[in-house]
């Protein structure tokens, strides 16, 4: 990968910048008899530290002047010289020509245009390393600066000596002022910045609590007698006007301090891709890691934890991934592999993208090693559709690796991942991988964990948190749009079955049952699941500051952080994966009192929606079928395909391939070309009936018209 050296010069001038004074001023000591170890040390890693930057950002000139200094500088650390005032006079020397050319460098002249190291200063600094110190040291030209007098005095010999000593001073105050001139960063501290951001977050949120005022005003106002109503009329006017001014003033304030902790995600992904090549030597291997979009910025807090991540990532690609260079010329691939890590801002968020073309993840390795593990049982396996089956690996002490070694095997690594990305950073973690082709993780974060979009909700007496990204849609639906599917309150929501909630009775909390007939409900997600809750009122919606949990607190699992309402209230903010999969274990399941059929007949369910599968998978099982579960058409396909099922249900619109496609290809196939298969879609129009009566569908069931007996029954018929 080329490095982009133009991103990284103004770092590099800023962290010259720090390093220069502490030459200058570790040099000064040493000519005042200051011998002390640890400043010589500190000086060399100065200079190293100058050495090692400039040759990475390709300035010659800076290198070659470092490395000499370097060179005394270690001689002095070994002992084998000692600081004399010639050798700190050539110490001084170095430094000057080294802030010369850095200085240069911030004025914008670019690396290329740099003039050459000066040769003489640099074989006197590497002379005086190897004891070779010569009396005339003291007369050595002062670097370029002193060269440039050389020639403007060769100049100036047929001038005046007014003008030659005018010319003198013009320049010296030139060079005085350059080296006067500041830079136009400065560095700060990041508990320092913290602080500051913690505290516009309290500012901004004891100003939301003014509107409240403004209102209690405008109240309070209406209750006073006429004659006092016009002056507190005005006096409210002005408040409500003061405060709405302050409204956008106090959002670009804060808005600026977290622009402060801004990083460039330059600095996980530049060392990455040195890292891919190294693990990938380390492992026989050979790969091209090519970075894009690393200039996207985040915030400080979240690159600090997206480090692990990445890392565990790359070393899954280069060990799991990647094939060996004979492996891959054997199936007609180049010998080395392709790692890609892309990043892009999509909204308020940013997408980061890594992708190998190695062998990609194989289900039944995965398959077997569930079973050898005892994660699942081989009923649950078949009820896994192909994407389910791929994210077993991020289940904790998963590794399909057969042997354990220092670099992986060992099942850590995966589950951290999806930990880190979902429940710390409240992102979206995706994983798709094709045989021979490659594997692909798409990690999908906010720009900043410091302030973001939150709906506040009341459920009873308690207000409650969701940040935005996990809200789909507030929607009002009376209760007999309601279906009952297994014992489970669901609603059919633009032809897809979504749970239905009390949010109150999920949380454990105590309320009054709703006594009008309809019912607010927030619909949350992650990723394909949903789930409607049932709650009392929208509070509000806006931009807020998100507080940690305490240490005390941090156990809570349905609790992801808090935010302040008005001066000293605080809400708990709800962290939806948690209560995704918290209603899924504890939600009630009415499976007694059902009818049995004499057969267990085995039904293969294809839908695109998770909600869906799940939902009739559970009133297929209430009934005594067992169900294997497909994500779309092609999918299930391959599911009918590889075993023998007694009956299809097929959702129409789905991706890669939709239910006619499914209906036609399964009646194609001898197996199936008598077995029955159910439409079940939203599609209301006689046109789809017909279709799916052509393609040769048994029956076609409307969602929007949806009886979990009618399926039953439907299913009774057709089986016999």
């Amino acid at each position: 990968m080329a490095l982009d050296i133009k991103r990284f010069i103004q770092r590099f001038v800023e962290e010259a910048s720090d390093h220069l004074p502490r030459l200058r001023e570790g040099i000064e000591a040493l000519g005042q008899g200051d011998t002390d170890q640890e400043r010589i040390n500190a000086l060399f890693r100065a200079a190293h530290t100058l050495k090692g930057s400039s040759r990475m950002l390709k300035l010659a000139p800076i290198t070659a002047i470092a490395h000499s200094t370097e060179e005394l500088l270690s001689a002095l650390r070994d002992g084998t010289q000692t600081a004399s005032p010639d050798i700190t006079s050539l110490l001084n020397q170095a430094t000057d020509a080294l802030s010369d050319l850095v200085s240069q460098l911030a004025q914008g002249v670019s690396p290329a245009e740099l003039p050459e190291a000066d040769q003489q200063l640099c074989q006197a600094l590497e002379n005086a390393a190897a004891g070779k110190l010569s009396p005339t040291l003291c007369s050595l030209p002062q670097t370029a600066a002193a060269e440039n007098d050389k020639t403007e005095n060769d100049n100036t010999k047929n001038v005046t000596p007014g003008a030659v000593t005018k010319s003198a001073a013009t320049k010296n105050a030139a060079l005085a002022a350059q080296e006067l001139r500041l830079t136009d960063t400065v560095r700060v501290r990041l508990d320092r910045l913290d602080d500051v951001i913690r505290l516009m977050g309290e500012v901004l949120s004891g100003h939301h609590h003014l509107h409240s005022l403004v209102e209690q005003a405008r109240n309070l106002g209406a209750s006073l007698p006429s004659d006092q109503q016009a002056p507190f009329n005005a006096f409210s006017r002005e408040l409500k006007d003061s405060v709405l001014s302050h409204d956008s003033l106090m959002s670009d304030l804060h808005d600026r301090a977290l622009q402060m902790r801004m990083l460039p995600l330059s600095v996980v992904f530049d060392p990455l891709s040195q890292m891919a090549r190294d693990l990938a030597h380390s492992l026989g291997k050979q790969v091209n890691c090519r970075v894009r979009g690393s200039e996207i910025e985040l915030d400080r807090q979240m690159i600090d934890r997206l480090s692990d991540p990445l890392i565990h990532l790359l070393r899954n690609a280069l060990d799991h991934g990647l094939e060996a260079p004979q492996e891959r010329q054997a199936t007609g691939k180049p010998t080395r592999g392709q790692l890609s890590l892309e990043a892009w801002q999509d909204g308020r968020w940013v997408v980061i993208e890594m992708h190998d073309d190695g062998a990609g993840i194989s289900l039944e390795a995965v398959r077997q090693k569930a079973l050898t593990k005892q994660l699942l049982s081989e009923e649950q396996l078949l009820t896994l559709t192909e994407q389910e089956t791929l994210e077993l690996i991020f289940l904790p002490g998963f590794s399909t690796k057969p042997l354990i070694t220092d670099f992986s095997g060992r099942g850590v690594g995966m589950d951290v991942v999806k930990q880190t990305v979902i429940d710390e950073l409240n992102g979206d973690l995706r994983l798709t991988s094709h045989p021979g082709k490659g594997t692909c993780f798409t990690l999908r974060l906010p720009l900043s964990l410091a302030m973001m979009r939150v709906l506040l909700i009341n459920v009873g007496t308690v207000t409650l948190g969701v940040t935005a990204p996990y809200v789909s849609e507030l929607v009002e639906h009376a209760s007999t749009d309601f279906i009952d599917a297994a014992g489970q309150k669901t609603l059919i929501l633009r032809n897809e079955f979504v749970p239905v909630v009390s949010l109150a009775a999920l949380l454990g909390l105590s309320y009054a049952p709703n006594a009008s007939n309809n019912l607010l409900l927030l619909v949350v997600h992650q990723r394909h699941q949903k789930l409607a809750l049932i709650i009392d009122a929208l509070v509000d919606e806006r931009d807020m500051v998100i507080k940690p949990l305490p240490a005390h607190l941090r156990h809570l699992p349905l609790v992801s952080g808090m935010v302040t309402l008005g001066r000293n209230t605080l809400v708990s903010l709800l962290h939806v994966p948690t209560l995704l999969d918290y209603s899924r274990r504890y939600a009630p399941r009415v499976l007694a009192n059902v009818v049995q059929p004499s057969q267990a007949h085995r039904i293969l369910v294809v839908d695109d929606s998770l909600n869906t599968r799940e939902i009739e998978k559970d009133v297929l099982e209430a009934w005594g079928y067992q169900v294997t579960l497909a994500e779309n058409g092609r999918d299930g396909l391959n599911k009918a395909l590889a075993d023998s099922f007694d009956a299809v249900l097929t959702d129409v619109e789905m991706p890669v391939m939709d239910g006619f496609a499914l209906t036609a290809s399964l009646r194609e196939n001898e197996t199936y070309r008598y077995k029955p298969i159910i439409i079940i879609t939203s599609r209301e129009k006689e046109a789809d009936r017909r279709r799916g009566i052509e393609v040769g569908a048994d029956a076609y069931i409307v969602k929007g018209s949806f009886d979990q007996n009618n399926l039953v029954d439907t299913l009774k018929a057709l089986l016999g």
